[in-house]
């Protein structure tokens, strides 16, 4: 059910970023008066799952989920129809228009994807604002318990301080930050020390496996979720959500504070003091050779932590004329962020390029379970991500097409029939390639 739920999100989302896309083109190419033969969800090689002609328009859904297009009469695209631009141009073509216009038509789509991603951050401000624990609030630092966090250096306590001379705002923000950067400072018993974040540190971050969760956490206090079967105090007085705050008379903040005082204990019988509710009592714990008492750590969200008065989150609400800038800002910071780890792709060192995924690693982002707010963010961020790879010059890319328009605008000389549809055949190529590539590390990980 899980499945389905995630699934179905995939294609909601990604159905409606195509449509979308497309329209960007349509719209400007009908103010154009431009032909448009066809407008497609998906594509329909052979057949379609549904087509319908509106006026001189075949309107339909493919069967090959892998985007969508608009055939845009005497225009080399998708459908490689090479027999129409045989023929002696028409009014009615997209190769009859000033190449002004035809900049615009392929724009569309890009400009769409962008608009419609800030759109939703927008949205998403004013409806819901933020709710964050800054990184600052870290008043004890993080907790190291992670292999990866110990080879960069950083230990319990810790506070991070900035990545590459940026402050990070929000602690969630944290592991992005490394994955993107390249030196970091943190604050150690007072003296503030910097490091450089190793330039394989995607390839390690990638080789725990796509289970191992974040690598760094904030640090916890010790609540107990249950009693193990098989613990030395399955019949003493805990109970789930106990809050462990000193053995042995020995205040304990964090459960990282507590193996250290456990380990004194080996073989012996000790008194923890728990924090149950308002209610506070002593309890008398068996401690194994081992130093464990026999219980589970309780997971608590931060809104818990803050009511225990541990930490202290930041909300900030808008006003629909406030989340407008606050709405440019998540957009703005998506895409840099995304475009600093598209360089790392393509730095071979790095090992980025086998984090690189394709529909499977997309549709594993959307939640088990329906959350409108995860959906939008999701969406949002894929609309930017979108609009930004169709940017790129790469042939059968709308980036493609702008590269040679804009060169024709510049010299005055309009590439070849020939040539673009050479080009055309490169840029597939390329394409297939990448979604191959992207698709493999897909299934390889599945296998793993």
């Amino acid at each position: 059910m899980e499945i389905l739920i995630k699934a179905s999100q995939f294609i909601l989302s990604l159905s409606l970023l195509i449509v979308l896309h497309e329209l960007g083109h349509f719209i400007p190419a009908k103010l154009f008066k431009t032909r448009v033969e066809k407008f497609y969800l998906f594509f329909d090689y052979k057949f379609s799952l549904f087509k319908k002609k509106v006026g001189e328009t075949v309107y339909g859904i493919g069967w090959i989920p892998l985007g969508g297009y608009v055939k845009i009469s005497g225009m080399i695209d998708e459908s490689m129809d090479t027999e129409q631009m045989k023929q002696p141009a028409q009014p009615w073509e997209f190769r009859s228009k000033p190449a002004w216009q035809r900049l615009i038509i392929m724009l569309g789509g890009v400009f769409v994807n962008f608009v419609l991603g800030i759109f939703i951050y927008i949205c998403l401000m004013w409806a819901y604002g933020e709710k964050y624990l800054p990184n600052e609030n870290l008043k004890d630092g993080i907790w190291v318990q992670d292999s990866l966090a110990t080879k960069l250096g950083l230990q319990t306590g810790d506070k991070i301080i900035s990545v590459d001379g940026e402050k990070v705002k929000k602690f969630s923000d944290l592991s992005l930050e490394f994955i993107n950067g390249n030196k970091y400072e943190i604050e150690r018993n007072g003296e503030v020390i910097s490091k450089e974040i190793p330039e394989d540190f995607i390839s390690q971050l990638m080789d725990r496996g796509k289970d191992a969760g974040p690598f760094l956490f904030p640090r916890y206090p010790f609540a107990i979720a249950e009693i193990s079967e098989d613990s030395p105090n399955k019949n003493a007085d805990l109970k789930s959500k106990d809050i462990v705050t000193a053995i042995n008379g020995n205040k304990i903040t964090y459960f990282d504070e507590a193996q250290a005082e456990l380990d004194k204990y080996k073989n012996e019988e000790i008194t923890v003091t728990v924090k149950r509710g308002n209610e506070t009592k002593e309890v008398s714990l068996k401690v194994t050779n081992q130093g464990k008492i026999g219980v589970a750590l309780g997971a608590l969200s931060f809104d818990d932590m803050q009511k225990l008065g541990y930490y202290d989150l930041a909300t900030i609400e808008y006003s629909f004329a406030a989340a407008i800038p606050a709405g440019f800002e998540k957009s703005w910071k998506t895409l840099t962020d995304y475009v600093k780890q598209l360089k790392k792709i393509f730095n071979p060192n790095t090992g980025a390029y086998k984090g690189l995924g394709g529909f499977i690693s997309i549709g594993s982002i959307f939640p088990e379970e329906w959350s409108a707010q995860t959906f939008w963010n999701i969406t949002a961020f894929l609309s930017i991500m979108l609009g930004f790879m169709n940017l790129l010059p790469i042939p059968a890319l709308d980036g493609g097409h702008v590269v040679f328009t804009l060169w024709e605008m510049i010299t005055g000389k309009k590439p070849g029939d020939k040539f673009l549809e050479y080009a055309q055949v490169a840029g597939f190529i390329i394409l297939i390639a990448l979604l191959l590539f992207a698709n493999g590390n897909d299934v390889i990980r599945l296998f793993k």
